[in-house]
């Protein structure tokens, strides 16, 4: 199956530069770092005057906005001009996401901290997600056979959680958090089916070799990473971004999972409106089955007045 070559959508401009740092050579690190610091310079310098404050060539400003997804320089300056304006017109109400964990913190610091993460998480997830191929992702799910979601550890409750939803609406889906019972399956896979790899990291083993197994099989195989350049990404068909910064707290805190999750739930939602009528239609089929296993809600009856009545004589 032909791999889909898709450019990295959203406008995050500083989340672009942020989720490709490991990867930019050490010139185009200077560069990174000096847009990093001060995402204005693009709308006051040319290319030729950032390379040189950057002590590098305007060849490498033009490789730079390449390897971030700009087409060349005037489109990274758009997108350099959309960051400002919107850190300007947010900026008093925005959590603190810059300062890092304190062990002398008070628990509402640790808050801020906490919060400031899982925000800057969700919005460079935002930003960097191409919703058209997340869009053509969901079509072939929608349109498929059967679906295999690879994970293990944490990636595998992320995977069971997206199997049962898409259940729930009439996708043929399977979780596999277990390499051998993921390897078979894989292995049985054919004609219109599609699987996906979640991993943080992109780089555990099992979760690449049940994905690559089901891209040989004929599957689409789509790839779920903080990290592009991964192995898992790199064996994929399709790669979407589920990007969170790791400078914050570390690198396996809970704001990478709620990327991910972010991805996933778009992902569903993006399944559900292809045919809304039948996901309605199922949706309340299923919650119809169920109904007589709930629990009633309890009801509070209004409690007696403690206090005498009228004519009554207290003893």
């Amino acid at each position: 199956m032909t791999a889909l070559h898709l450019p990295a959508g959203g406008s995050g401009f500083r989340s672009r530069i942020r989720a490709n740092l490991p990867h930019l050579s050490a010139s185009m690190t200077k560069i990174a770092q000096l847009l990093l610091d001060d995402p204005a310079l693009p709308l006051e310098l040319s290319s030729t005057e950032l390379a040189r404050r950057a002590g590098t060539s305007a060849a490498t400003v033009t490789r730079f906005c390449r390897l971030i997804g700009y087409e060349g320089y005037v489109p990274l300056r758009v997108g350099a001009a959309a960051d400002v304006a919107r850190s300007n017109t947010h900026e008093a109400a925005e959590p603190d996401v810059r300062r890092a964990l304190d062990p002398a913190d008070s628990p509402a610091d640790v808050i801020r901290t906490l919060l400031g993460a899982h925000v800057a998480a969700l919005q460079s997830t935002a930003d960097l997600v191409d919703t058209a191929l997340v869009e053509r992702v969901a079509a072939a799910v929608a349109a498929s056979d059967q679906l295999d979601i690879y994970g293990i550890g944490g990636s595998a409750t992320m995977a069971r959680e997206l199997q049962l939803r898409l259940y729930g609406i009439g996708v043929n889906a399977h979780a596999w958090g277990e390499v051998h019972l993921g390897l078979t399956s894989a292995a049985l896979l054919r004609g219109s089916t599609v699987a996906i790899g979640i991993s943080h990291s992109g780089r555990t083993k099992e979760t690449i070799d049940m994905l690559s197994l089901a891209k040989s099989s004929g599957a689409l195989a789509a790839a779920v990473t903080s990290d592009p350049h991964s192995p898992l990404a790199a064996v994929a068909d399709v790669h979407i971004t589920g990007y969170a910064p790791g400078e914050y707290l570390q690198p396996d805190d809970l704001s990478a999972r709620y990327a991910r999750l972010f991805v996933l739930d778009l992902l569903y939602l993006m399944v559900a409106r292809q045919d809304f009528r039948r996901t309605t239609t199922m949706l309340a089929a299923s919650t119809a089955a169920i109904a007589s296993h709930r629990r009633a809600p309890r009801t509070t009856s209004r409690r007696p007045d403690p206090s005498p009545s009228k004519g009554t004589t207290t003893g």
